[in-house]
């Protein structure tokens, strides 16, 4: 265990305060820096904002929470227990999924229940299934168990795994994994998706991924009493209580650099923080490009493919719909020709498929009294696709709540209020996000591991990066586990994954 006086004497600058910066001040905190963790917004969470319309509260970014061991330890480290401030509530069933021939699956918190559930589409799948889950659970005691929190800034760190990949098939996509095992079409898709949560295609996606399939399975899917604001807040109020200075309003405009070392960073209103450590909690190409002096660093030499962008529907109903599941997987007629058009194409398709959130099936207090709040997410194309997000905006809700009225939302149309979204141009102007991908760059085997953003600069040795777009990835566990491996670079000790 690394002391806690590790980083006596020692001053931080954490920029950002998403879930990876947030877990990466807390960390360092604990073994005794000096923490100050800085957001350019007006309020903690990164892209896990909460919007309040009329009533309705809906929380702008991740819903789903898997892997909650992760957030227990960042109270343990202060001998606290999250149970004392926060209620995880285990959901069941994790995803329903709506097929666009009308059937409906659904993927439930027990084996025995999922397996009569496939059993309706293909009996001989239920067995494919538990060779798929058999080979997920290799997966993730490699891939999540020793590879998810340890660094990856050397290529020998990388060369090292290959042989445990190629045994385990990595090399393949996540679809060629799961259709080597499962036969329905409609199966596959579903236990195809998980890629898609961390901003890949299942058909470009190397299947290491696959991994968030028993990630789920051995921990269960909750959500956060309050939502993921609320457990913002706490994590908010748990900084405060061990003496993490925090900065809102703080727009970087620089980190400066003297002897090819972070010196600290030089806000916008030409306010200068001086740091002995520099961690950058967003987008590492958005640093690179716009935060560090451009003569004297060059941006890593890796080929970039970005994530999809996202279109966020937010609404309020004055119905109460209560055959809708907490999450839903509302799949369009087509899957991989999609999927192909919104990646690879950058082409906005007339069709789409949505996750589809309803909070007020566990928590009330997301709407006023009879009535439902909803989120919907739509996979687009990012920014480097020519979509007109000025009239694309009003005409794609427009397609999305017809297509729900007709399906699992009847009479939408007429009970609708409170309607606002989000596009990939808000998540380029409010997150610095670029090309506004939802993710950061795509999960692809190419650009895992050793291959995407470092967490330590190769030139500037006290600057680290946390958050989707370094090791290991996007999604909470992704994120917040970016923090340990921050944690093991400093101080040499390895840090552990805890799952």
């Amino acid at each position: 265990m690394t002391s806690k006086t590790f980083g006596a004497g020692k001053t931080v600058v954490v920029i950002g305060a998403g879930f990876a910066g947030i877990a990466t001040a807390l960390r360092l905190k604990a073994i005794g820096y000096d923490v100050t963790l800085m957001e350019r917004l007006g309020s903690l969470g990164g892209r896990a904002q909460v919007f309040e319309r009329g009533g309705y509260r809906h929380d702008a970014g991740p819903t789903v929470i898997t892997a909650p061991f992760l957030f227990d330890e960042l109270f343990e480290l202060f001998d606290e227990k999250l149970t004392d401030h926060l209620d995880f509530v285990p959901l069941d069933p994790f995803y329903r999924f709506h097929f666009a021939d009308g059937s409906q699956f659904d993927y439930r918190a027990s084996i025995e229940d999922t397996l009569t559930e496939i059993r309706r589409f293909n009996p001989d799948d239920a067995n494919g299934y538990l060779r798929l889950l058999e080979k997920s659970r290799k997966v993730y005691n490699v891939g999540f168990r020793q590879l998810v929190h340890r660094p990856f800034t050397r290529i020998w760190d990388m060369i090292k795994q290959v042989p445990a990949l190629l045994m385990l098939k990595c090399y393949k996509t996540v679809s060629q994994m799961v259709n080597s095992h499962l036969k329905h079409p409609l199966i596959r898709q579903a236990f195809s998706i998980h890629p898609l949560l961390v901003g890949g295609n299942p058909f470009k996606t190397t299947a290491i991924y696959t991994l968030i399939h028993y990630l789920e399975r051995r921990w269960g899917v909750f959500f956060c009493m309050g939502g993921t604001g609320k457990l913002v807040e706490e994590l908010t109020s748990l900084m405060e209580r061990h003496g993490i200075t925090i900065q809102l309003n703080a727009d970087i405009d620089e980190i400066m650099l003297e002897n090819n070392r972070a010196t600290g960073v030089r806000l916008n209103n030409n306010q200068v923080t001086n740091a002995d450590i520099v961690v950058f909690g967003g987008d590492p190409e958005t640093c690179y490009q716009h935060l560090l002096p451009k003569k004297k660093l060059r941006l890593p030499s890796i080929k970039k493919h970005y994530s999809m962008g996202l279109y966020v529907l937010y609404f309020g109903t004055k119905k109460l719909y209560p055959n809708v599941a907490h999450h839903s997987i509302w799949m369009g007629p087509r899957f991989k020709q999609l999927l192909a058009e919104i990646f690879d194409a950058k082409h906005m398709s007339e069709d789409f498929s949505l996750y589809v959130h309803r909070p007020t099936a566990t928590d009330k207090s997301f709407a006023p009294q009879g009535c439902e709040s909803f989120y919907v997410l739509c996979p687009v194309p990012n920014l480097q696709g020519n979509v007109n997000w000025a009239t694309e905006g009003e005409a794609l809700r427009d397609r999305i709540v017809t297509a729900l009225e007709e399906t699992i939302l009847p009479d939408l149309s007429s009970v609708i209020e409170e309607v606002f979204w989000m596009t990939p141009e808000d998540f380029a102007k409010d997150y610095r996000s670029m090309h506004g991908a939802g993710f950061s760059i795509e999960p692809r085997l190419t650009q895992s591991a050793w291959f995407r953003f470092h967490n330590r600069d190769k030139a500037v040795a006290n600057l680290y990066f946390v958050g989707a777009g370094t090791h290991p990835g996007a999604g909470l566990p992704g994120v917040v586990s970016s923090a340990k491996v921050v944690e093991e670079l400093l101080t040499g000790v390895e840090v552990g994954s805890g799952g």
